[in-house]
């Protein structure tokens, strides 16, 4: 069968410029999954209300993390796919949710490669289900394909937040972290709205309906982030051998005034040093990639909140990137998917 593979992750602006940042920002805020409010509702708050005061301070920020080549997220999802390409004959492309480059783009560079392409593999680059994450990929790649009616089929690996060589990735990649002196390991994931949570839930009546609503097996957890964030700490935690007071698991990248999925990331950073947690170590599990969330807002911002509440030391691990093990398991859950 002749197929093409494509790798997709969030995306990022086109240059630190404000006016990149504003179309990046108005693109990605206008999404109905992200923010899922009435089109009018919307259109007011992201274009007349958030954009304008944010682009600016987003600008910045990127400023802050830019490199030679770009920015990092665009760059290490490249250097992913040059990586992987090495491991099959089938070509591999990049997709971003927003901005460049496109999923047209990706899927009409697959058919210049292969004309009579039959399959497309797609593997969204999120480990967790959420509707402002993997489900508004899957979804858009879903509709360039439909709308322009190409013949061949696609086929979409599911959220890999349990996979064992993702969890292994992920626990070696930490394990040389904890050879040093810390007091405590943050698993801090990406946060959402709890209505997101809620909108997911196909029982109607088990997710944020108990405490421990996410030990308790059901349906509800094949598209709960919430269940799912908790899965990969648990895992990851029992791999590793990490006891209980060491480790806690918060939700950072919180926007807005509505009710989000906590402990927010922030307010454990000003709060630890007066529990006597003075060393710190911040993993985002949710990010295979390095971004702005991990590079500015955790190393860069968060660093500084923990430090001026009067901690000694935060040490961000970076993400997976391309760490061998890492790309292992990629290459593994795509071979899985051309053999279903």
């Amino acid at each position: 069968m002749n197929r093409g593979i494509i790798l997709m992750n969030l995306g990022s602006p086109d240059s630190t410029s404000v006016r990149d940042v504003k179309r990046y920002l108005e693109e990605f805020l206008m999404d109905k999954r992200v923010i899922d409010s009435p089109y009018l509702s919307r259109l007011l708050l992201v274009k007349g209300i958030i954009v304008p005061f944010r682009a600016p301070k987003t600008a910045k920020a990127y400023k802050s993390i830019w490199t030679n080549q770009g920015s990092p997220l665009i760059v290490l999802t490249g250097q992913l796919q040059r990586t992987v390409q090495t491991q099959f004959d089938e070509p591999v492309e990049i997709a971003m949710r927003y901005g460049n480059p496109t999923p047209d783009a990706a899927y009409r560079s697959l058919l210049r490669k292969v004309p009579s392409l039959e399959e497309v593999i797609l593997v969204p680059l999120y480990p967790h289900y959420a509707m402002s994450s993997y489900e508004t990929a899957v979804e858009q790649m879903k509709e360039v394909h439909k709308k322009n009616k190409y013949s061949f089929s696609l086929k979409i690996i599911e959220p890999f937040y349990n996979n064992e060589g993702y969890i292994d990735a992920l626990s070696e990649k930490i394990r040389p972290f904890l050879n040093q002196d810390y007091d405590k390991i943050l698993f801090s994931y990406h946060g959402i709205p709890e209505r997101h949570i809620l909108k997911g839930d196909i029982t109607g009546n088990h997710c944020l309906k108990s405490p421990d609503c996410c030990q308790v097996e059901s349906p509800a957890h094949k598209y709960c982030y919430r269940h799912q964030c908790n899965k990969t700490t648990a895992l990851v935690v029992e791999r590793l051998k990490i006891p209980k007071d060491k480790y806690e698991l918060t939700f950072q990248s919180r926007l807005g005034r509505d009710p989000w999925l906590t402990p927010y990331t922030a307010k454990r950073l000003t709060e630890l040093p007066d529990e006597g947690i003075k060393k710190l170590l911040i993993v985002c599990p949710a990010f295979v990639s390095d971004c702005l969330e991990t590079l500015q807002e955790i190393s860069g911002e968060g660093s500084g909140i923990f430090m001026n509440a009067g901690g000694t030391s935060l040490t961000m691990i970076p993400c997976l990137n391309t760490d061998q093990l890492w790309i292992k398991a990629l290459v593994t859950m795509v071979k899985q998917e051309m053999s279903d």
